[in-house]
């Protein structure tokens, strides 16, 4: 039994091909994902760098799947307005941003006053604790399972246990919120985070693995995450 506990991919496009975004896009969508997962990097909060407001804009236009934005950047308060007029409905950024706590509080109100969802990312070894000043505000804590910046890492075990934990936190807050997790998941390590009760599974190089089949890796994660969730239920 899983009590109506659905969990969703986001397919992450960090590694598919960018000088064709339309294809893209359609590939994720007949693969059956539930979201798009757009990570934006500035090359100061992590050494990569990819795209801007205008590319998230550009996936707008292209499709009426649900827009994950994820800001792996030095000051999100600072971009958060043109970021929102892009149009995603879900914009999550970090709490080791380098804005302290009244910027960071700015920049999840302008997300709320536009009628999106805000959440707060936390690094392998940042404890969930760090957003708990954010908790009643917040929609989403995204647990990421590697470093950020860079795609195809391996996901870090050691970090599973901090998805319940934050389902845990966000449960006692009343808000209703989401658990996402966020590099190295896959079919393979779909069952871990399943048993820790994870509600969205950002998804990328197992999607645009060459010769892999997208839709029935979205099926496996799904599948594997839920029978996980429902063995440790009974």
């Amino acid at each position: 039994m899983t009590d109506g506990h659905q969990v969703l991919v986001s397919a992450s496009i960090l590694n598919a091909d960018f000088s064709r975004l339309d294809r893209v896009v359609h590939k994720m969508e007949r693969a059956g994902a539930d979201r798009l997962h757009l990570d934006v990097m500035d090359g100061n909060f992590v050494d990569n760098i990819t795209f801007g407001p205008d590319v998230v804009a550009a996936f707008r236009r292209l499709t009426d799947m649900p827009l994950d934005v994820h800001l792996m950047i030095a000051e999100p308060a600072r971009y958060m307005e043109r970021f929102i007029e892009a149009g995603p409905q879900t914009i999550t950024f970090h709490v080791e941003a380098d804005e302290g706590v009244a910027r960071k509080t700015e920049a999840i109100a302008a997300i709320h006053a536009a009628g999106r969802e805000a959440g707060l990312a936390v690094c392998p070894d940042t404890p969930v604790s760090a957003v708990d000043p954010w908790l009643d505000e917040l929609d989403i804590i995204m647990i990421m399972s590697v470093y950020p910046g860079w795609g195809g890492q391996g996901f870090i075990p050691e970090t599973a246990p901090k998805i319940a934990e934050a389902r845990a936190r966000l449960a006692a807050a009343g808000r209703g919120g989401l658990v996402h997790v966020d590099g190295g998941v896959n079919s393979k390590t779909a069952d871990v985070v399943g048993a820790q009760g994870i509600d969205v599974c950002v998804v990328g190089s197992a999607l645009f693995t060459r010769g892999r089949d997208a839709s029935a890796e979205v099926d496996l994660v799904k599948a594997r995450a839920l029978d996980a969730f429902a063995a440790g239920v009974r």
